[in-house]
């Protein structure tokens, strides 16, 4: 990517962005154009291959730029000395609202990153694929699992706590008055009531004779 890209008006490098972020959200690397890139952030595609070289260092700096960003959201987030499950997961998302604010579409991106078919999307953004995921194991390991009631499965409650997230999001996209701020509220709701569903009974059962 040409450096000069960063002496461009914020506004004009948030739209390019932006635009890159959408496009590769919604249909992918494969499927994603720099057409349809050029048409959403209103510049010529004469001005996108000049910054970037092609639709794989658009991508790439797009990686890049997301896993920095999150990254750091992240970090000035969530505090290191909570072990609590649903609060840890409250301030990931009060992070990533955060960082939707400015990049709608960042945390789309990056969930679409996990599944991406395309081996030279892949290729191209390897040695920082592992950043993220470890920031992510780091909040992970404070947790205390065992401070959760009898019975209940930690590992299996936080991934069925993130797909229900991912859910939410990926349902509040298909609204056009999408507002982080929105979503980050519904999500606690989701948290708070299954967070006083194990608690108030004290205790998780599971049922031993499953239909």
């Amino acid at each position: 990517m040409n450096s000069k890209f960063f002496d461009l008006k914020k506004e004009k490098q948030d739209r390019m962005i932006n635009a890159a972020l959408k496009v590769f959200a919604l249909q992918g690397y494969r499927h994603g154009s720099t057409d349809d890139i050029v048409r959403e952030a209103a510049v010529s595609k004469g001005l996108l291959f000049h910054y970037f070289g092609s639709k794989l260092g658009a991508y790439r700096f797009v990686y890049d730029y997301s896993v920095r960003y999150m990254n750091l959201e992240l970090r000035s987030t969530v505090n290191a000395g909570e072990k609590d499950l649903f609060t840890v997961m409250k301030q990931i998302e009060y992070a990533r609202m955060r960082a939707m604010k400015g990049y709608p579409y960042m945390q789309q991106f990056l969930n679409r990153s996990q599944w991406e078919d395309s081996c030279e999307a892949l290729l191209s953004v390897e040695e920082k694929r592992s950043d993220l995921a470890e920031t992510y194991a780091t909040i992970g390991n404070q947790i205390d699992y065992d401070a959760l009631p009898g019975g209940v499965d930690g590992e299996k409650l936080r991934k069925m706590l993130d797909f229900t997230v991912k859910g939410l999001l990926a349902e509040r996209f298909q609204d056009a008055s999408f507002q982080p701020e929105m979503l980050y509220e519904e999500i606690c709701g989701y948290l708070d009531m299954i967070r006083n569903m194990i608690y108030e009974t004290g205790s998780f059962i599971p049922d031993e004779n499953p239909v």
